[in-house]
């Protein structure tokens, strides 16, 4: 899908799988092969959000739209995620002994020097998944569950399952446990694709699954730099296309997409879970459905020439043959 040309010869190459689903779920387009099962990593953190809101924890709980779209994030452990991530376990009565996620520096540059230089370890709240686990507790709490709340048999998980086989149209065939110690779902790629067109076509369907899918989709849009933070490529790209899309990777090289002025949802895995090659591939699916300019400095962060650390122009990110 995705290579690395220099001094005119190809040095590098990432295979992958993509598909492009319309509103009825069926495949517009796709390449490599669109059954291949896949981990959606934090690709589907708006799916695991479904429960949150359709159960209307999320209203008794008063969040608003950027807590919804840090419920969908995997942020970069800036201040004004770590700031919202506090207030939002403090109005829950809860603190950060309550999240099961796991601590690791932040992404964020100044956030990582403010813990470096006054000598603080990072804790559960700068772990980019905070907020996804922040809708979990609050689902936990409305529903009156016990607080082991990652547990593949505790009634947040089973209420995300059912929403994910239900939005994927697929039965899963198992899961893994991921980065934040929370079950992931496997699906095909056709199934997380169906997924996100399935956000993509909610408006004014009826009933809570459709509404609760508006919400977050538009949510991830108006809040780009919840969703992941400054330098990241999925708040640059949302930016980027004018709120029309919301966009969203996952670890080991998965990248989604919600269009839904196109009514189109895409979905793509790159093989060896390389990032650079997902983000060039997801930039490149944006460019061919017309939501974006390929001139535009947020697609040539991702495919086109590459410079040395002296400026010297080194080689070329483009996409393979037939794909794109």
């Amino acid at each position: 899908m995705i290579e690395l040309w220099r001094g005119g010869r190809l040095e590098s190459a990432h295979l992958g799988h993509a598909v492009i689903c319309d509103t009825t779920g069926q495949i517009v387009e796709s390449w490599g092969d669109p059954t291949a099962l896949i981990y959606p990593r934090s690709s589907c953190k708006m799916v695991q959000g479904l429960p949150l809101v359709e159960s209307g924890a999320a209203d008794a709980a008063g969040l608003e739209p950027r807590r919804l779209a840090l419920a969908c994030a995997s942020h970069s452990g800036a201040a004004i995620h770590t700031d919202t991530v506090t207030r939002w376990l403090g109005d829950l009565g809860l603190s950060e002994a309550d999240l099961r996620c796991g601590s690791h520096m932040p992404q964020d540059k100044p956030a990582q020097k403010g813990l470096v230089c006054s000598d603080t370890q990072p804790c559960q709240i700068h772990n980019n998944c905070s907020g996804k686990h922040s809708g979990f507790l609050t689902l936990t709490k409305h529903m009156k569950a016990g607080p082991e709340y990652v547990e593949i048999d505790h009634p947040v998980q089973r209420a995300v399952r059912a929403a994910f086989e239900d939005v994927t149209g697929e039965d899963s065939p198992g899961h893994g446990i991921d980065g934040c110690s929370a079950p992931n779902f496997a699906t095909s790629v056709t199934g997380l694709a169906r997924a996100m067109a399935a956000f993509a076509g909610a408006d004014g369907k009826p009933g809570a699954r459709a509404a609760a899918m508006v919400r977050l989709r538009d949510a991830m849009r108006a809040h780009p730099e919840m969703v992941a933070g400054e330098e990241r490529a999925c708040t640059n790209l949302m930016r980027a296309t004018g709120g029309k899309v919301a966009i969203k990777g996952g670890a080991e090289a998965v990248y989604v997409a919600i269009l839904p002025e196109a009514g189109l949802g895409v979905a793509l895995k790159i093989v060896d879970g390389g990032t650079r090659a997902s983000e060039a591939a997801i930039a490149a699916l944006l460019v061919k459905l017309g939501v974006i300019e390929a001139g535009h400095p947020a697609i040539k962060a991702h495919l086109g020439t590459q410079r040395n650390w002296r400026g010297i122009e080194t080689g070329e990110i483009r996409t393979a043959p037939g794909f794109a």
